[in-house]
């Protein structure tokens, strides 16, 4: 392995909407043929804007040029507390490793990344969402499970 990891840019856009979307199908059990069209197009605007105002950072792994993996980091600021006086939080989300790949490494690297990204903007308060495949890497790093989060359902 010849591992290059790279900051995402621009140019990158096509390859991060297309993993978000390989991502998604496989979070979600979807099958091929499922219509990620409104997704996709969703996700490719999400990421014009979110790299060019810095509201999301990505970072891409390759091996001699051919992509391996991915990862990447949404910013966003609520109401200061207590426990986060800036009220800047971060969200980790598009893990991705080939499955080729897969237990070198490369995730926790991607993750080391992220966090430093997050670190160097003054985000302490960093969380994701773990799938059954990923929460031994994300407790390995450091990351624990949440008792006092809700969410509404879509109705």
């Amino acid at each position: 392995m010849n591992l290059t990891y790279r900051k995402a840019a621009f140019d990158d856009i096509d390859i991060l909407t297309k993993t978000r979307i390989q991502v998604l199908r496989a979070a979600n059990e979807l099958e091929e043929d499922a219509d990620m069209s409104a997704v996709e197009k969703e996700t490719y605007d999400y990421y014009l804007t979110a790299l060019k105002d810095g509201s999301h950072s990505a970072f891409l792994v390759f091996d001699r040029g051919i992509f391996v993996g991915a990862g990447g980091i949404s910013f966003y600021r609520v109401m200061p507390t207590f426990h986060n006086t800036t009220g800047k939080k971060a969200y980790i989300m598009n893990m991705y490793t080939h499955p080729d790949y897969r237990r070198r490494g490369i995730a926790c690297h991607v993750l080391q990344l992220l966090t430093e990204e997050a670190k160097e903007k003054g985000v302490s308060h960093i969380t994701l969402e773990a799938t059954k495949a990923g929460r031994y890497l994300y407790e390995k790093f450091g990351f624990v499970r949440m008792e006092d989060e809700m969410i509404l359902p879509q109705e």
